[in-house]
């Protein structure tokens, strides 16, 4: 799998060919299927006003980035960080046409020269739930994604928050194939402990119920049960009949099991 980059930009309107510009750029890796640590950032000085409209969506004025650098300026650090790269985009064909202009001004190409490719994570979310909303609030809702901080679109914060929401959507792709069948007898040997060396926690009915509610939204998605949710329920698990139940734990290692 290619190295993986979501993507997000900020603008000054909605038509890049009428001459609105970018003014924030944010980018978060996607390393191992976790969000890394490693971004790219940068306002941008767009050398134009900014209409009102979008203003009220990021908060963002020409004052505020008059002492900013302009896209050209950025421009290299951008193209190093996202080369190679797959990008995860929402709505990819608004902020693709807005780089490609800002690019075309730089003479540094298309953004396609510079990516292994792009996948629009609006047009995958309408695939795995048609008839609903997709926005990003409507995907962090759906995918138990907290974004009680976002208050104003910003490019990096939600390059992040679609970072996870991209990743709930496609846990059922990971490239170890969790295949839909029955685990193999290896792997669910692999699993039977000797109990009675455990200190047994049980889950209060809260823990259970916010498992069972991530289990369900974690389904939804990948569009078939959890790998967890199989092995609870195949007749050779050491933890089957335990089906709403998340897990035993010992004392000395405190942390639940994951899903």
């Amino acid at each position: 799998m290619p190295r993986q980059v979501v993507l997000d930009t900020e603008t000054t309107g909605l038509n890049a060919r009428l001459g609105d510009r970018v003014v924030e750029i944010g980018c978060v890796e996607i390393v191992s299927r976790r969000v890394g640590e490693r971004n790219f950032h940068a306002y941008v000085n767009p050398e134009r006003d900014i209409d009102v409209g979008a203003s009220r969506v990021h908060g963002l004025t020409l004052e505020d980035l008059k002492d900013k650098p302009k896209f050209a300026e950025v421009a290299a650090e951008f193209l190093d960080f996202i080369r190679g790269a797959e990008l995860v985009i929402h709505n990819a064909s608004f902020d693709v046409e807005f780089l490609d202009q800002e690019l075309g001004r730089a003479k540094l190409g298309a953004l396609a020269a510079h990516a292994a490719g792009v996948v629009d994570s609006l047009a995958l979310a309408r695939e795995l739930h048609p008839g609903k909303k997709n926005s990003l609030d409507a995907l962090c809702e759906r995918y138990l994604v907290d974004h009680s901080n976002r208050k104003l679109h910003g490019a990096l914060l939600d390059a992040r928050l679609l970072a996870e929401c991209y990743l709930a959507m496609t846990r059922g792709q990971e490239s170890l194939e969790m295949e839909s069948e029955a685990p193999a007898a290896g792997q669910l040997a692999a699993l039977k402990v000797d109990a009675s060396k455990l200190t047994v926690l049980r889950a209060s009915k809260e823990e259970v119920a916010a498992h069972e509610k991530y289990l369900d939204a974690m389904e939804k998605g990948a569009k078939g049960a959890s790998v967890w949710r199989r092995i609870l329920e195949s007749k050779d698990s050491p933890f089957s009949g335990s089906r709403n139940i998340p897990g035993p734990r010992s004392a000395a290692s405190p942390r639940r099991a994951s899903a």
